[in-house]
């Protein structure tokens, strides 16, 4: 659990609820005994510049690149993109998810809101998605697999190999499932080594 900023508090809640031994990630030496990443909801900016500040921004990088489970929610879904529209000056992501989010796509604080989605990898019920300042995904390469989508054809969480982005809070309503999921991608990396 990167917990640089954000609401990482809520997610170690969920992720200790299934059963997950999740630790709060500050240093990169922490990430090395990790075996999977949840980026959480926040301020993409300013997680972004801590993770430089830390020296945590490279050594995610390559373990994105090496495989390692990452779930990144709202602000994390940034992080995630290799492209950022509207990014704020100087602003830039970790990389590895080949998509290209819009920060703040709805608009201010004022104009969050919640909607059920229909999630056919989840299956029943919807999931009600609760959007603040959310991105949204506007472009995805081939090997990224949209798994939710508003009414409007706009992509609000996909998959891509071990990344797994929603631009919604989950943790913040008692949904599990996207957690579950995630969780599930980290047995079967830990499988496979």
């Amino acid at each position: 659990m990167l917990a640089l900023q954000g609401d990482f508090r809520e997610h170690l809640a969920v992720l200790t609820g299934l059963g997950a031994d999740a630790h709060p990630v500050r240093r990169a030496s922490e990430l090395g005994a990790a075996d999977g990443l949840v980026i959480p909801g926040g301020e993409s900016t300013v997680m972004d510049k801590l993770s430089r500040v830390f020296g945590l921004a490279g050594p995610l990088r390559a373990a994105i690149d090496a495989g390692l489970p990452v779930y990144g929610t709202c602000a994390g879904l940034i992080l995630l993109a290799d492209r950022i529209d509207g990014a704020a000056p100087g602003q830039q992501s970790i990389g590895g998810f080949d998509i290209t989010v819009q920060r703040n796509a709805f608009g201010t604080q004022a104009e969050s809101f919640e909607a059920d989605l229909t999630i056919e990898t989840l299956g029943a019920p919807p999931v009600h998605a609760v959007f603040i300042r959310a991105p949204v995904i506007t472009a995805a390469g081939p090997a990224v697999e949209a798994l939710a989508t508003l009414g409007d054809g706009r992509i609000v969480a996909a998959r891509q190999g071990n990344l797994l982005g929603t631009s919604f809070h989950p943790e913040m309503n008692g949904e599990t499932r996207f957690h579950e999921l995630f969780l599930d991608l980290v047995d079967t990396a830990r499988e496979r080594r």
